[in-house]
């Protein structure tokens, strides 16, 4: 029997799509990839159906640099309603306990943020995609089997009260990878005294996106029924995903090389780390990784480049 032939169409790039409430990042995903009839794509970190905001989804080539993404800080504007615990920590959940939630004064909501900035522990959630012995938590979760978690370390960079109500808070949270707000809120509750959940949470921004360039499935949709090409109008290039990373530029008889995945020795490359691989000035050609000896070596080469 022949391979089975993959269907779609070669599209390279990143789309910044505006995520919706209401459907998990995978539906997203599917739409996005029916939508541009791609071969390939796939997204950069899960956001929670109730969820919206900037999902980054890499299509083709795009898809080597996905873990870039998956690794970098996201920024977060949440909503936290006071007073209820629920089994999931988010609206979803079903209420667990309720407690009055006394007449905090903006100190005392201030002393108990303090607490979570900087480096802390979190225990994941139940409801989670981590696995325990091959079994997906939230699959254990559903069946109602709780299982130890190990604390994880995360780095909350900035944690600020944007807004508050009678019974509700609003926060803005800059943190690293791994971080679950949902944890974070729940933890802020149990210090209250009160409990809390998630009533409603948005990603402003995810590695070097913002949300300035969001693109909604409504808007993806509008323009594929004018122009079918005109959605590949619509990504953006793959390297600026990698921007926090040096460039260095190669001339063409070491971009040859590279291609062929031989390390290379390049005058005034950085000293280690990762790096953006350029032959001349303005053809990517991937990442690259500075090795112990000082040459650059291929790591994630761009088909074609």
């Amino acid at each position: 029997m022949g391979r089975r032939r993959v269907r779609g169409r070669d599209v390279n790039g990143i789309l910044l799509l505006d995520k919706p409430s209401g459907i998990t990042s995978n539906d997203a995903l599917q739409q996005v990839k029916r939508l541009y009839f791609a071969k390939k794509a796939g997204h950069t970190g899960s956001l929670d159906p109730l969820a919206s905001g900037v999902l980054p989804v890499c299509m083709g080539e795009a898809t080597k640099v996905s873990a870039f993404l998956l690794d970098a800080d996201k920024r977060y504007e949440v909503r936290c309603q006071l007073g209820v615990k629920t089994t999931t920590a988010d609206a979803e959940g079903e209420v667990v306990s309720t407690r009055p939630v006394e007449n905090y004064s903006d100190a005392q909501i201030e002393s108990v943020l303090e607490q979570f900035r900087g480096a802390i522990e979190q225990i994941p959630p139940m409801y989670s995609a981590l696995k325990h012995e091959g079994q997906r938590l939230y699959k254990l979760a559903r069946q109602g089997v709780e299982v130890e978690r190990d604390p994880r370390p995360v780095d909350i960079h900035e944690l600020t009260l944007t807004g508050r109500g009678d019974d509700w808070l609003d926060i803005s949270v800059h943190c690293s990878k791994g971080t679950y707000v949902r944890t974070l809120v729940e933890d802020i509750g149990e210090r209250l005294g009160c409990g809390a959940h998630v009533s409603a949470l948005r990603r402003t921004a995810v590695g070097p996106y913002g949300d300035e360039n969001l693109v909604t499935l409504e808007q993806l949709e509008a323009v594929k029924e004018e122009d079918k090409r005109a959605t590949d109008d619509l990504l953006l290039p793959i390297e600026t995903a990698l921007t926090q990373w040096p460039n260095v530029n190669l001339s063409a008889d070491a971009a040859f090389y590279l291609r062929q995945g031989q390390a290379v020795l390049v005058p005034r490359a950085p000293t280690s780390g990762w790096v953006r691989l350029y032959e001349g000035e303005h053809t990517f050609l991937g990442m690259g990784e500075i090795l112990d000896d000082g040459r650059v070596a291929p790591r994630r080469m761009m088909k074609g480049a």
